[in-house]
């Protein structure tokens, strides 16, 4: 079965765990290592020994700005090319005219770099939850079919624990309620040109005891045992014959980057926990789950 894998182009200082002691202006001072970590990753990718696997690049705007030479090549690589805002600002922090005027920029930076059309997008740090739905009208009309910011899941951050596991319809209606009255999964696949809607895929969870846990990558991929988080993949492909989708961050395969001081204990912990296993259980991923990009796993058709 196909499955989604999804990076999120980011670099090491501009997760939100750090952005207490990170300011967004003095980023330029801080050491780049997004370059070299990339190039590393799409190094893996086309090493892969099944055939070369293709992904979906959820990018940064500021980022794009000043490396269009590191998004020509993941393009032209054939990965797809997706928006993460401009300056990883969550979603829920921002107002509904301050939220357009980021997911516009970036998205014209991105198409401006590639030479076609962006239509996907996915919060920082999964910042679409209850507070923050007014963003799915918002990401239709400025021309996107299709969005990755729910995880369905408990989080101090993010997550939508209610919300369905896999691919829907997010119905828009002034009041879009994504816990209710959802079209069926199956007519994901093939979207109406007149569908009033926004395509979803969620973060993927395993469901035990009545409860979604997360397993879909980042600081769970380093967390848990590979054998774990391969079982719970398989169950996914398998007893509930679904594809799933899985996260990644360029910094996640450099154990050597420099260490952010100030934080909490907490942060530290989801950001530094097992850095050193991190390429190598990604090559056993890629060797046990056949991966594309998100257009490539939902099969959907955009229309011009």
């Amino acid at each position: 079965m196909l499955n989604a894998l999804t990076i999120d182009l980011e670099d090491y200082y501009q997760v939100s765990a750090f952005e207490s002691v990170v300011k967004r202006e003095n980023w330029d001072k801080y050491e780049s290592r997004i370059e070299r970590n990339t190039h590393r990753l799409l190094d893996i990718l086309n090493g892969s020994l099944r055939t070369a696997v293709r992904a979906t690049f959820f990018c940064l705007g500021w980022n794009a700005e000043r490396y269009p030479g590191l998004i020509k090549r993941i393009k032209e690589e054939g990965h797809e090319i997706a928006c993460h805002g401009y300056d990883h600002q969550l979603v829920y922090s921002l107002n509904p005219k301050q939220f357009r005027e980021d997911i516009r920029k970036s998205k014209k930076l991105l198409e401006d770099i590639v030479g076609e059309e962006v239509v996907g997008y996915r919060a920082p740090s999964y910042s679409i939850n209850r507070k923050s739905l007014w963003a799915f009208e918002i990401l239709v009309e400025e021309g996107y079919r299709y969005d990755s910011s729910i995880f369905p899941i408990y989080h101090d951050r993010y997550g939508m624990p209610n919300a369905p596991r896999f691919p829907f319809v997010i119905p828009l209606n002034g009041n879009s309620n994504v816990e209710s009255g959802i079209t069926p999964s199956s007519e994901f696949r093939t979207p109406n040109l007149e569908m009033n809607g926004l395509l979803e895929f969620p973060l993927s969870t395993v469901r035990i005891c009545g409860r979604n846990l997360p397993i879909s990558g980042g600081g769970y991929f380093r967390l848990f045992p590979y054998p774990v988080t391969k079982r719970a993949l398989e169950r996914i492909n398998g007893k509930e014959r679904r594809p799933f989708i899985f996260y990644l961050h360029p910094w996640e395969i450099d154990p050597e980057q420099p260490k952010i001081q100030g934080t909490s204990v907490r942060s530290q912990f989801r950001h530094y926990l097992n850095l050193l296993k991190t390429e190598a259980k990604l090559k056993r991923l890629l060797e046990d789950f056949s991966f594309s990009s998100i257009k490539d796993t939902l099969g959907a058709t955009y229309p011009a």
